[in-house]
């Protein structure tokens, strides 16, 4: 397939809001991709790479070459340049980088220069994010999408499901299941307004759980082998070797589990999340960091039991096999009640504890693999939601020369955009205003010098406000009173951020 057939495709979706008409042109170009180019036409449409990084910041792309006359790369061609660049390393690997990647520019056309300009620049804004490219996936191969969604969340690589569902249709997707070692997208909640509006969505009796301020961990075990991953399914397993030993002493031969790795102070409650963040991202002398501040894992589900994969049974059975070869001590605090009163002391004194609130969750939903499903419900003492951040503003007086001010985006399902919901510089320390003047620099996306620096939608920013009320000023019609900043998600890609529906969910309840 020629690069151009790729970017025209791109620039199509680009310029359309509508959902279907962009998955009606993505399944039309993976219709004529060869199944070889199926993988890779689906990674960079949905703009990853295969390779993850190569090398190739911003910066790089800033002066492009005088772009082709006529079309002639192919995906093939520049995919295999995209690798000898990746791997191009040691004295002088910055220079002969750049040598390679202008040559590539240079035989690309200006639409084609364009396209691989945002690809490699993390700001390919086309609206075809994973929800898009899943119904275009089942649409070029006409298998139900629900199979093709099913498959992607069971191995987490949508182009690889891709090339099953060309090569083999639904046959080869009903091939996906649940294997151990290999991470599943974890399970994802909405939120929940209150004890009462949770109950009231559950059916008026819930599984409360303790919500830690952790770091999200999915274990697996075979044997006597262990693996660890984040919520972004990258292999942390070297990090953690307490939670190691801890999985490998359950009485159990296969695992797959659920759960929060977080860091206690000596009475039992919780260090803050920075003391638990910095020890989960320590990669170097891992041994004395363990030993200064160790890492507790606490369980909640599970997902596989000693060859049984329990993803599609009741909450109630899941959380049966957990208790069965999980201790106490290793799960997270738990309670079944149809009582708001009991629900609502369960709740205050997790918050006495020391956590950030609690879990509210069906106990006959099935584990909604990588989906933000409506049996699991999130209750904090205070409204939030994860927004990506979509532009910044220099600050003034104190702020001076810092970046400040910032642009908050809910995600938009429907076009793959964002919608602005308000802006903030409320709670942010000096440290983090230095931390995000350097930070934002690097994501942005045209000048620095102009009032308002707009940004690549990717950073992520847990969001406290008192309530959203109804505004003229913003385009979804709403606007976040009193905002105010509580963290930067590192840990959370943008394609997990709250929704424009759930902001519209929390407008309208009472």
């Amino acid at each position: 397939m020629l690069l151009a057939e790729l970017a025209a495709a791109s620039a199509d979706v680009g310029a359309t809001s509508a959902r279907l008409a962009k998955v009606g042109r993505l399944a039309a170009l993976l219709r004529l991709a060869d199944p070889q180019e199926i993988p890779l036409v689906v990674s960079w449409l949905a703009g990853e790479l295969p390779q993850r990084q190569i090398g190739v910041g911003w910066a790089a792309l800033r002066t492009l070459p005088a772009p082709a006359d006529a079309p002639a790369l192919t995906v093939r061609e520049v995919d295999a340049a995209f690798t000898v660049i990746g791997a191009t390393s040691g004295t002088g690997s910055q220079a002969r980088r750049a040598a390679l990647l202008a040559k590539v520019l240079g035989s690309a056309t200006a639409g084609e220069q364009l396209f691989l300009r945002r690809l490699l620049g993390g700001d390919l804004r086309q609206g075809a994010l994973l929800g898009v490219m899943t119904d275009a996936v089942a649409r070029s191969a006409e298998v139900p999408v629900a199979q093709v969604r099913r498959a992607a969340m069971l191995c987490g690589d949508l182009p690889a499901v891709a090339a099953a569902a060309r090569a083999g249709g639904a046959a080869a997707l009903a091939d996906f299941g649940l294997q151990v070692g290999r991470p599943i997208s974890p399970m994802l909640a909405q939120t929940a307004t209150g004890i009462t509006d949770a109950l009231d969505r559950l059916g008026g009796s819930a599984l409360l759980e303790a919500k830690l301020d952790g770091a999200r961990v999915q274990v697996h075990r075979s044997g006597a082998d262990v693996a660890i991953y984040t919520r972004t399914l990258d292999d942390v397993t070297a990090r953690l070797p307490e939670i190691v030993e801890a999985v490998l002493a359950l009485p159990v031969t296969s695992l797959v589990a659920d759960g929060e790795a977080i860091a206690l102070r000596p009475d039992g409650r919780p260090h803050r999340f920075q003391v638990t963040a910095s020890r989960f991202g320590r990669r170097t002398d891992v041994d004395s960091a363990r030993g200064a501040v160790p890492l507790h894992a606490f369980l909640f589900d599970a997902l596989h039991v000693d060859g049984a994969d329990l993803l599609e049974h009741p909450t109630s059975e899941r959380l049966a096999a957990l208790d069965a070869v999980v201790p106490a001590s290793a799960r997270v605090e738990r309670l079944v009640t149809a009582d708001a009163g009991a629900a609502q002391a369960f709740l205050d004194a997790t918050l006495a504890n020391g956590h950030e609130g609690v879990m509210a969750k069906s106990l006959t939903a099935p584990y909604e693999a990588g989906r933000r499903g409506a049996g699991w419900l999130k209750i904090k003492p205070v409204h939030t939601l994860d927004l990506v951040v979509l532009a910044v503003e220099w600050g003034s007086g104190r702020r001076q020369g810092k970046l400040s001010n910032i642009h908050l985006g809910a995600r938009d399902p429907a076009s793959g955009g964002f919608v602005m919901l308000g802006k903030t510089f409320k709670g942010m320390t000096d440290t983090m205003l230095a931390w995000q003047t350097e930070h934002f620099l690097a994501l942005a996306d045209g000048p620095t010098d102009e009032w308002v620096v707009q940004l690549r939608p990717e950073q992520v920013v847990e969001i406290a406000f008192d309530g959203i009320q109804t505004s003229s000023r913003y385009p979804g019609g709403m606007a976040l009173r009193f905002a105010r900043v509580l963290r930067y998600r590192d840990d959370k890609p943008a394609s997990e951020a709250d929704t424009i529906d759930t902001v519209r969910l929390l407008h309208e309840r009472p």
